[in-house]
Order: C-alpha cells, then structure tokens, then sequence
C-alpha cells in the first residue's frame, strides 16, 4: 500500500498520535482480533491509506472495520470516505462503541463472517494466471 496516503498524514505521524490515544471501544477490538485471532488473519490499527487512517484494517482480506462515536452519526463524509475506500476494493464494516462495549462477541462473529465471505472484486484483479488459485486465500 506504499504510495498511496496522503503525505501530509505520514509526515505528522498522524497514526502514531492515534494509536496512542485509542477509545476504550477500539482498545477492546485491537485486544481481540490482533494476533491473528480471526480465521488467521492479521489486522493493523491506525493504517494510513489515502487521506485517512483507517481503525483497523486487514489489507489481505481488504476488511476495514471501523468504531465510531456519536459524532459519527449519519455523517456525510463518513459515507464518502466508504465509498473511496470501496472504489479501492476494500469492504467496510462500522460498529459503534457501545456495540463494541457490550457486545464484543457478536462483533467479532460479524468480522469473522465479513473475512469468509467472498471479498468483493479488486478494480485491478491479477491478469490470467498471477494469484492464488482456487480456495479461501490465507491471511
């Protein structure tokens, strides 16, 4: 994913201030899907991709999963920030804290479920023969 984020974002260590500063919801999340928890797959927190840092992200499975305050709350340009991040061939899942709280469980069930499913096709899929073949893909 080099070269792809913005450089005023890389330049300010935007992600390292926010890893450091994480909610309590994100802290929780981070303690149960790092380390490969889910299906094998590694996530990172506070990616930098484009103009913003994703929460936490597995770039082989291209989930994004988001946790969101009330601040969040039918946002405009959350929903345009979604649809970047679609057009770049991810899949995102927003959960918000109080749901991340007092239902860690199904949480993870629902990233789990989102990592199994058939990911949505890259905009620039491999050309005939390059990839992996047949299967799930591992993490």
């Amino acid at each position: 994913m080099k070269g792809q984020t913005n450089r005023a974002i890389l330049g300010s260590k935007l992600q390292r201030s926010l890893r450091k500063s994480m909610t309590d919801a994100e802290r929780v999340l981070w303690h149960a899907i790092n380390r490969n928890q889910i299906e094998g797959c590694k996530f990172r927190r506070q990616h930098p991709f484009l103009d913003y840092v994703l929460d936490f992200v597995c770039l082989e499975r291209r989930l994004v999963v988001e946790v969101d305050g009330g601040q969040h709350m039918e946002s405009i340009a959350d929903a345009q920030r979604d649809e970047r991040l679609k057009k770049a061939g991810f899949r995102v899942l927003r959960f918000w804290n109080n749901d991340v709280l007092a239902n860690r469980a199904s949480v993870q069930e629902m990233i789990r479920d989102a990592l199994l499913a058939e990911p949505h096709p890259h905009p620039n899929p491999p050309l005939e023969g390059e990839g992996v073949s047949g299967g799930t893909r591992p993490c």
